[in-house]
């Protein structure tokens, strides 16, 4: 855990959460800015900067987070959905820790951004 990141903080229970589904590696949070219907956050409870740091150490934990994914997308009856993992400032990425954006009830376009 990094004392100075949000979302370790979250996993804490330090800052609340709109908590959507959990498992014991991952947690899924609604997204305070949501970008549509459906925005939530799948973050791992371990701290790794971005996915491809937390698949190099804990693949099994990448794997459980995508799993958390699809859970959510149940959970929201979504028919449809987008996964996004930012990575570096460059992609927009503000907090660096491994984050995989869940978005959806909507009809999304192509291409994003």
């Amino acid at each position: 855990m990094s004392t100075d990141c949000l979302f370790c903080r979250i996993i804490a229970g330090e800052i609340p959460a709109d908590v959507v589904a959990e498992t014991e590696h991952s947690l899924a949070f609604r997204d305070i800015s949501p970008q549509a219907p459906t925005h939530v956050l799948v973050i791992p409870r371990r701290h790794e900067p971005n996915a491809a740091a937390l698949a190099a150490v804990a693949p099994e934990e990448m794997a459980d987070a995508w799993a958390l994914v699809a859970r959510v997308a149940e959970i929201d009856g979504l028919e449809g959905y987008r996964t996004v993992a930012n990575t570096g400032a460059a992609a927009q990425q503000t907090v660096f820790h491994m984050h995989l954006h869940v978005i959806g009830g909507r009809e999304l376009t192509w291409p994003p951004g």
